[in-house]
């Protein structure tokens, strides 16, 4: 899922909401989980930078929260730094251990903000490993994402608000209760257009995080 109808401010190259259930911190940027793991693996942010096919000043800023960082960018440092995207994904608790492979309780979803983007991701699903990804997108007024495309399918409900979606060029408008399908290859982005948040649940196949 990639989340433009009011811009937030962009870095030269190239979120933080929260969201009724659960309880979780959706200031918890990624830009320290970033440096964090860029000096465990003892790479440089030129090395890093390189790699990712970005500036080095635009991965300091992200590192320092103080940029916006799509999430095709966070795909290409996630490469460049050797992990999965769904290693950002926070966990609140391990929950508990008999269930945990089939069931996430409300207070249990891991989630991920985008920064500057105003995106926040809660992952229904127990992992990633299986054929399908769940989550909901939590999208503050006037967000936008990014054109966007990867393997695989996708398909989402809106849960509330409105959401504005554009695949390969055509634009919709969805309003709460309509829902929608397309091939994941397709160049597509979402945006919320209103003046409240836009909640989405989306089913993505093969998991994309």
């Amino acid at each position: 899922m990639a989340i433009q109808a009011m811009r937030l401010p962009q870095p030269d190259d190239a979120a933080s909401v929260g969201s009724s259930a659960p309880d979780f911190d959706p200031e918890a940027a990624i830009g320290e989980q970033l440096r964090e793991l860029r000096l465990i693996k003892n790479l440089t942010l030129k090395e890093v930078a390189e790699k990712a096919g970005i500036s080095v000043g635009y991965l300091s800023q992200l590192e320092r929260n103080h940029s916006r960082l799509p999430i095709g960018v966070l795909k290409k440092i996630s490469d460049a730094l050797g992990v999965h995207m769904n290693w950002f994904f926070q966990q609140k608790s391990d929950g508990d251990a008999s269930e945990r492979d089939i069931v996430v309780r409300a207070n249990n979803r891991r989630s991920m903000s985008f920064t500057g983007l105003g995106i926040t991701e809660e992952l229904l699903s127990p992992n990633l490993s299986g054929p399908l990804e769940l989550l909901i997108s939590t999208i503050a007024p006037g967000a936008d994402s990014e054109d966007y495309s990867h393997d695989g399918a996708e398909a989402g409900l809106v849960l509330a608000g409105t959401l504005e979606l554009w695949v390969s060029g055509r634009h919709f408008t969805l309003q709460e209760g309509d829902s929608f399908s397309f091939k994941s290859t397709e160049t597509h982005r979402c945006a919320n257009p209103g003046s409240t948040a836009t909640r989405v649940l989306w089913v993505i196949t093969p998991p994309h995080y």
